[in-house]
């Protein structure tokens, strides 16, 4: 197999390059950009960075022209995927808008929702969130409770969500609600395309062990949808929600890149670091660890590139993308797990107290705990694999 790029698949590499050199913020790729991720002008920072992404055509490539992408292929997705990669580019706010709501508005969504929806989104206007686990509805999602009762052209919303990512800048949320009570749960399920600025919705930040504030509380407290506001049908959508978690564990693989970077970063780090004055990439053990790390994580980019050569002959993601998430996922939690190790006692030092510049290290690896929650913890990948791939019967347990 040829993974050598074409002429025009490089040209494409030299236009991104031009454009991120020309437009990333001042000092950014020295390191030297600082900005207070609580604060409020971070948030206002991203949303402009979103915009200035737009305004070059680079907020949403792989989407059709007519919406403000580049009808990009596969490939060129790739090429961004390892330019952005490479000069750790600033993070995509409205990234569950840009990669699972608008798709499956797309796919499933009325023209009225399209027309109303899809340009803000990709502006970044309009910041989106998804509203699906819940206290006691985490991995097994068709066990919400969360309830949307109708009254007239309006539905009364009532319930709570948890590990809303983004849900305290969110202007909208892609909301699944309990709307009938049906023999099998995944029936009476309906899906609202939440207005969040209303006083039916309240958040509450969830603080993670990284010190970091991405997830949010949501209750819902008498808020209001309407009728205009379903994607799909009432009491069927689960469909729609398992076209969002295909678009969505689609991306969430697109990190194979990002696992590539912080391997060849580690590799770095293992020549930096000294015991006895003597690099201790140079250790038998550390080389071994490394070479298992390089075999699996290639392995991870190869899986990947099959995934995407099936998506591309049948025009949307399938249960494959599950495959993509779970071996990122536990792969990037073992190589941060290493470069915390080969610190040694230095390694339990973060933020301020680490050694300089290696406090990426420690915040990364206590993130990576989240990764292989998200978007489908890895049991759940595990179920899906094995029943959708692999042609398994379902666990009787469940």
């Amino acid at each position: 197999m040829d993974f050598s790029f074409t002429a025009q698949e490089e040209e494409f590499r030299q236009e991104l390059r031009a454009w991120l050199e020309e437009n990333l913020p001042q000092g950014w790729l020295d390191g030297e950009f600082k900005l207070d991720k609580e604060s409020k002008e971070y948030e206002l920072f991203l949303r402009d960075w979103q915009r200035k992404l737009y305004e070059g055509g680079w907020a949403a490539i792989a989407w059709p022209e007519k919406y403000g992408g580049r009808n990009a292929t596969l490939m060129e997705e790739i090429v961004y995927q390892q330019e952005m990669v490479r000069v750790m580019a600033p993070a995509l706010i409205n990234y569950v808008g840009i990669h699972m709501v608008a798709p499956t508005l797309m796919q499933i969504g009325t023209e009225e929702q399209k027309e109303k929806y899809i340009q803000k989104i990709i502006t970044g206007e309009e910041v989106w969130c998804q509203g699906y686990s819940e206290p006691n509805a985490g991995s097994d999602v068709a066990a919400i409770q969360t309830t949307a009762v109708k009254d007239g052209d309006r539905w009364i919303i009532n319930g709570q969500k948890i590990w809303t990512s983004f849900g305290h800048v969110a202007d909208r949320c892609f909301l699944i609600t309990r709307t009938s009570r049906l023999e099998k749960k995944h029936k009476g399920i309906t899906v609202f395309l939440l207005d969040m600025h209303q006083p039916g919705v309240e958040t509450r930040p969830i603080i993670q062990m990284d010190g970091q504030h991405d997830f949010n509380e949501v209750y819902l407290n008498d808020a209001v949808a309407y009728d205009a506001d379903i994607i799909g049908e009432v009491d069927e959508g689960w469909k729609v929600i398992i076209a969002l978690l295909m678009h969505e564990r689609t991306g969430i693989g697109a990190q194979v890149f990002t696992l590539e970077q912080q391997f060849n970063d580690l590799v770095a780090l293992a020549k930096e670091l000294k015991d006895d004055d003597e690099s201790i990439i140079k250790d038998p053990f550390i080389r071994k660890a490394m070479v298992d790390l390089y075999a699996r994580s290639r392995g991870s980019l190869l899986n990947y590139y099959r995934n995407l050569t099936k998506q591309l002959k049948n025009g949307h993601p399938g249960a494959e993308s599950s495959m993509d998430k779970l071996m990122v996922s536990e792969l990037t939690k073992e190589l941060l797990a290493q470069s915390v190790s080969m610190q040694g006692h230095r390694g339990v030092l973060w933020k301020e107290d680490a050694v300089a510049g290696r406090s990426y290290w420690q915040d990364n690896y206590l993130y990576s705990f989240g990764q292989t929650i998200g978007g489908g913890t890895s049991e759940i990948q595990k179920n899906t694999i094995a029943e959708r791939i692999l042609g398994l019967p379902k666990d009787m347990g469940r």
